[in-house]
C-alpha cells in the first residue's frame, strides 16, 4: 500500500499551536506509480484542511515521472494562461507534435544534453528555422521549469545551442501585384479590408478585431483582437500594439465609403464582420483570417496569376516594413509596425517622430497609387460593380478569455 503522512497544525484551548501527525492509507502499490499517489495525497490534504499542502523542498521525483506527464500536468497548465488564443493553439501543437512525440516516454531525470542537442541537429536538417527555433526555446523553457519545481536537480538543456537551419524565404509583394490585387476586388467591404491590410500593416488578429470606434479619421486604435471567430476585448500582443495604427491619406476615403454603406457603424460594431452559423446564428462575429483570404481574395489572385504564398496578412505587413525603408528611417518602420523592439525592424536607434512615421506611410502609399484612381467619388461607389452584400444589423458578440494559471502544488507520498 501507499501511505500518506502529513502534519496538521491546530491551536488548543490555550491558544498554543499543536501539530498532529496523520498517517492514512491511499491505495495499493500495484498499478499505481508514486506520482499518482502524491496527487491523491494532495487532494486528501486539500479536502481535509481546505488549504493546499506545502511542497517538501529539494525533492526530485523518481523515474515514473515522464517528460509527457510533466508537460501535460505541470508545464502547460502553468504557462498557457498567459498565452494569447492564437499563440496557445500553435505553441501547444508544436510542443506535443515535436517534443512530446519524441521525448514523451522518457523519464524526465534521464534526459541529457547530448540527446537533446542531437535531436535538434537532426530537426534542423528537415524543418525551417522557425520550427527549430520554437522547439529550441520550448525544450529549454520546459526543463528550466522542471528544475525550478524540483523535478530535476540540474537543467540538461542549459548548454544546448541553436543549430544552423535552412534559410527561410520571406516574400514580399511588388507594386504591380498590389495594384492587380486591389484592382480585381469588386466588393467594397473586401476592398476596404485589403486597403487597411496592405497600406496600414496591422496584424491579422488586429485588423479582424477592429471596431468602428477604432476609426478616428486619421488613425485606427485597436481595442482588442480576434481569433477564429471570437473577439477578445482589451487583449493585444504587447504594450506597443496599443499604439494607434497610422492610416495614409489615400486610404481614408475607402474607409469612409465603407462606413457609409456598412449595415452597422455603431461604435462597438465590428468594421469587418461576418455572420455566425450554428449556436450563434445571425450574430455578427469576427471573420476567420484564413477563410477570408481563401474564399474572397485568393480566387481573384489565382486568376491574376499571383502566387498563393503572397496572399497572407503577414506578407502584407512584411511588404509595408520593407517598402518603408525607402521612404523613411527604420525607426519610422518600427513605429508604423508597432514593434516592441527595434531589433525586430532593424538595429538602428533614432528618435521616433510621429509625423515622420505618417509621412513615410503617405509617401509609400502615394508611390504605389500614383496612377491609381480610387473607385470612390463623393462618398459613392462608382467603378465598383455591385454594392456591398446586405448584412443584418446586429450587435457584436464578445467573449472574454478566462483561462488562468494553475496554482496546484505537489506533495510527497511515502510508502
Amino acid at each position: 500500500m501507499w501511505y500518506g503522512k502529513y502534519t496538521v497544525y491546530l491551536r488548543n484551548d490555550e491558544g498554543k499551536e499543536v501539530g498532529k501527525r496523520r498517517n492514512v492509507p491511499l491505495c495499493p502499490k500495484a498499478g499505481t506509480p508514486k506520482w499518482k499517489a502524491e496527487q491523491m495525497l494532495h487532494a486528501l490534504i486539500l479536502k481535509d484542511t481546505g488549504t493546499p499542502a506545502k511542497t517538501s523542498p529539494g525533492v526530485v521525483p523518481d523515474e515514473t515521472v515522464t517528460f509527457r506527464w510533466f508537460v501535460e500536468e505541470r508545464y502547460l497548465p502553468m504557462r498557457e494562461g498567459t498565452w494569447s488564443p492564437a499563440y496557445r493553439k500553435i505553441n501547444t501543437f508544436e510542443i506535443k507534435h515535436y517534443l512530446v512525440e519524441h521525448f514523451g516516454r522518457i523519464p524526465l531525470n534521464q534526459l541529457g544534453t547530448f540527446e537533446i542537442q542531437v535531436w535538434l541537429n537532426k530537426l534542423a536538417t528537415k524543418f525551417s528555422q522557425s520550427v527549430v527555433r520554437h522547439c529550441y526555446i520550448n525544450i529549454r523553457s520546459i526543463l528550466q521549469m522542471a528544475k525550478k519545481l524540483k523535478f530535476l536537480a540540474a537543467d540538461p538543456a542549459e548548454d544546448v545551442t541553436m543549430p544552423q537551419t535552412k534559410p527561410v524565404e520571406k516574400p514580399v509583394m511588388s507594386q504591380d501585384q498590389i495594384l492587380e490585387r486591389i484592382g480585381g476586388i469588386q466588393d467594397l467591404h473586401d476592398l476596404c479590408l485589403m486597403y487597411v491590410g496592405i497600406f496600414c500593416g496591422p496584424r491579422a488578429s488586429e485588423v479582424l478585431g477592429l471596431q468602428w470606434k477604432s476609426w478616428t479619421g486619421t488613425t485606427l486604435v485597436p481595442h482588442g483582437t480576434a481569433f477564429e471567430g471570437r473577439f477578445y476585448p482589451g487583449r493585444l500582443k504587447n504594450r506597443s500594439s496599443r499604439a494607434p495604427i497610422g492610416v495614409p491619406e489615400q486610404v481614408r476615403p475607402i474607409i469612409e465609403a465603407w462606413k457609409a454603406v456598412s449595415p452597422d457603424s455603431s461604435p462597438d460594431a465590428l468594421m469587418f464582420p461576418t455572420f455566425r452559423r450554428g449556436e450563434r446564428k445571425g450574430k455578427a462575429v469576427p471573420r476567420w483570417g484564413k477563410n477570408f483570404l481563401r474564399w474572397r481574395v485568393r480566387p481573384i489572385a489565382k486568376k491574376l496569376e499571383i502566387p498563393e504564398s503572397l496572399i497572407t496578412f503577414q506578407v502584407m505587413r512584411r511588404t509595408l516594413g520593407t517598402n518603408l525603408q525607402h521612404h523613411g528611417t527604420l525607426k519610422d518602420a518600427q513605429g508604423a509596425l508597432r514593434h516592441a523592439s527595434i531589433k525586430t525592424t532593424g538595429d538602428v536607434y533614432v528618435q521616433t517622430i510621429e509625423t515622420s512615421v505618417l509621412n513615410a506611410m503617405n509617401s509609400r502609399t502615394l508611390e504605389i497609387l500614383a496612377d491609381w484612381k480610387p473607385a470612390i467619388l463623393e462618398g459613392k461607389v462608382t467603378a465598383i460593380s455591385g454594392a456591398a452584400p446586405k448584412r443584418r444589423s446586429v450587435k457584436v458578440e464578445t467573449q472574454l478569455d478566462q483561462v488562468g494559471p494553475s496554482t496546484e502544488g505537489r506533495v510527497v507520498a511515502s510508502a
